[in-house]
C-alpha cells in the first residue's frame, strides 16, 4: 500500500481553495491538472480542477471540483483515498469496503489508473480507491 491521502472536493471553488492555501498554510502545489486539460473535458466546465495535490509540510492533500450535483455538501466533501499498485488487491478492497456500503463508481481502469473506484463505506467513510498500473519486475528479486 503506497498511503492513504484525505481528498477534498469543491464545488467550483477548488482552484481559489488552492491559493489560498499556498497563501495561509505555504502549501506546495505538486500537480494540477483542470478538465479542459484532461481526456474527460466533457465532465464540466474547462477550468474547473480535475485533480490537484498540495503538499503540506510532511502531508499530502489532494483537492478537485466534484462536478455532480451533491458536491461540497456538508460533510461529503472529503474522502480518504487508497493509494496502490497491486490491482488484485485494490480489487479485494474495493470489495470489503463496498459491503454493506454504497458503490459510487464500481472499480474500472481509467485514463490516469490500472483501477479506480469511488465507495462509501458502512459507516458513511467515503473511499476513493487508485490503482497505479503494475511496474515491469527488473529481474532482480526481492
Amino acid at each position: 500500500m503506497l498511503g492513504i491521502h484525505p481528498y477534498i472536493a469543491f464545488k467550483g471553488t477548488c482552484r481559489q481553495a488552492v491559493e489560498f492555501y499556498k497563501e495561509a498554510l505555504g502549501a506546495e502545489v505538486l500537480f494540477l491538472q483542470t478538465v479542459g486539460e484532461s481526456p474527460m473535458a466533457d465532465m464540466g466546465p474547462a477550468g474547473n480542477i480535475m485533480h490537484c495535490t498540495m503538499r503540506l509540510g510532511d502531508s499530502t492533500v489532494m483537492m478537485c471540483d466534484d462536478p455532480g450535483p451533491d458536491a461540497g455538501s456538508g460533510a461529503g466533501n472529503i474522502s480518504l483515498a487508497i493509494g496502490l499498485n497491486d490491482p488484485a488487491r485494490a480489487g479485494r478492497i474495493f470489495d470489503k469496503l463496498a459491503t454493506g456500503g454504497t458503490v459510487l463508481m464500481p472499480l474500472g481502469k481509467t485514463y490516469w489508473a490500472e483501477a479506480f473506484g469511488m465507495v462509501i463505506d458502512r459507516f458513511g467513510v467515503r473511499w476513493m480507491i487508485n490503482c497505479d498500473a503494475p511496474k515491469p519486475s527488473d529481474g532482480g528479486g526481492a
